[in-house]
């Protein structure tokens, strides 16, 4: 693949906690990467939704996005995403109404389905209220579609409600998944679609991203589908200084399916198998630049989004750099 072919990368971030480190570390090592993404030239930088995770700060995308659009300048800001059965449709729509005013043209909204947490505090999130549930979903997702401009959709008694008085621009809003139902749903409504291939790499993202392309109606935003796939990424000089950045990542995998939760450690505290899954791809600039090519001919991505665990925020932005240099940003 030329440099010319090349499809558009972006950044997800976590504003991962590490040991001996505060939340207020992670969120300015957080600013940091997103500042040298908008340098790099990468087209988005997203934060994450997690709640009551030692290792994870992202817990209130549209407030961790107003510090990043406010210190950088060009690249879009947004969600991956905003867990939409934890919040109201309205409250979330006029969240990102006013990043958007603020900031217009840079506001993604990427809307997912899963709580970002455990059952426990997912209940402490949404309390009793019989209108946050995951069966909600589909008529929240189109009530926030409608108060964020989308004629097409009906919004019943949302309709009386305006998400700011003088709207001029709406934020780009998404469908995320890691499954074959966000693709679905994304098709139906015309919607851009991020599969979260960093989640896992025995995943169902072929069979989405078919049966988003082949289900996709056309909206007027998007008259044609539009997919973005994630995965988790390291570059260093050699491979195996990637392999040693890339042991935090696999510590983080473990203590998920353990549920032996806590800070991201440094990589010379690990003593587990390199072969464990961690990171998708470590190594080279080089060696990542060609597993990226090969993800975007084997799914058509029209997009990239780079994610990846590390201990030190300086690892992101030199991974980030170097990939970008590759890559031909």
């Amino acid at each position: 693949m030329t440099l010319t072919d090349r499809v558009p990368l972006s950044v997800l971030d976590l504003a991962t906690v590490r040991e001996g480190h505060s939340s207020a570390d992670a969120l300015r090592g957080t600013i940091a990467i997103a500042r040298t993404a908008d340098e790099l030239g990468y087209r988005r930088f997203w934060v994450a939704e997690h709640h009551n995770m030692p290792a994870v700060a992202s817990t209130t995308p549209p407030v961790l996005m107003a510090s990043v659009a406010a210190q950088t300048r060009t690249i879009r800001v947004g969600s991956g995403g905003v867990m939409l059965p934890n919040h109201m449709p309205f409250v979330v729509a006029e969240q990102f109404a006013i990043l958007e005013a603020l900031h217009p043209g840079r506001i993604d909204l990427g809307i997912g389905r899963a709580p970002g947490t455990d059952q426990a505090t997912a209940a402490a999130l949404r309390g009793v209220s019989p209108y946050l549930t995951v069966e909600q979903f589909p008529d929240h997702l189109r009530t926030v579609l409608a108060l964020l401009g989308d004629d097409r959709i009906d919004a019943g008694p949302a309709a009386r409600l305006r998400a700011t008085p003088v709207t001029e621009s709406y934020p780009e809003i998404w469908m995320l998944g890691s499954s074959t139902y966000g693709a679905q749903v994304a098709a139906a409504l015309g919607l851009p679609f991020c599969y979260a291939y960093h989640f896992a790499a025995t995943s169902d993202v072929d069979h989405a991203l078919d049966l988003y392309r082949s289900g996709f109606q056309p909206s007027p935003r998007f008259p044609q589908p539009y997919a973005m796939v994630s995965a988790s990424v390291i570059a260093a000089d050699t491979t195996s200084e990637a392999q040693f950045l890339a042991g935090p990542s696999r510590v983080m995998v473990q203590s998920l399916r353990s549920g032996r939760l806590g800070p991201i450690v440094a990589p010379e505290h690990v003593d587990l198998d390199p072969a464990l899954p961690g990171t998708q791809y470590a190594g080279t600039a080089d060696e990542v630049v060609a597993a990226l090519d090969d993800l975007v001919a084997r799914t058509g991505a029209q997009e990239l989004m780079l994610a990846g665990t590390v201990y030190d925020p300086a690892t992101r932005q030199d991974t980030l750099a170097r990939i970008a240099k590759a890559w031909g940003l």
